[in-house]
């Protein structure tokens, strides 16, 4: 078992932790000495049980805060969940019938008509021109 120096709050402590541990163990004496220099910088040279238990506190203090939002966002994404499940379980709508107005024979009848005529007088126009 492999034993680990750390600093929390300007003083020494020799740690076992287990085998690969020794990052996790390094990080959690980072997060505590950050309160206990908190503290420190705030109050001044503390006893080391009383330096420790107070950033303990702190520390359990933000992971309440952090459980508690957790715990909200955790309940947030099972309403979204269930709200995804009963849309999932509807059935699908039936496809809307839309009707295109449809534009009379005799429109369509007038619109060739007037296209012939143009095509013709173009016609006549381009003979005139080449003559």
């Amino acid at each position: 078992m492999p034993e680990v120096k750390i600093e929390i709050g300007g003083r020494q402590f020799e740690v076992a932790c287990q085998e690969g541990e020794e990052h996790y163990l390094h990080s959690a004496a980072a997060m505590l000495d950050i309160e206990a220099s908190t503290l420190t910088s705030q109050i001044g040279r503390l006893p080391e049980p009383r330096m420790l238990l107070m950033a303990g506190l702190m520390l359990a203090d933000k992971t309440a805060g952090v459980q508690d939002k957790l715990k909200t966002r955790d309940a947030r994404i099972a309403e979204l969940e269930q709200e995804i499940a009963r849309l999932s379980a509807m059935p699908t709508p039936e496809p809307e019938r839309v009707e295109v107005p449809v534009v009379p024979a005799s429109v369509t009848d007038s619109l060739a008509e007037l296209a012939a005529r143009a095509e013709s007088l173009a016609g006549a126009l381009e003979d005139r021109l080449g003559a």
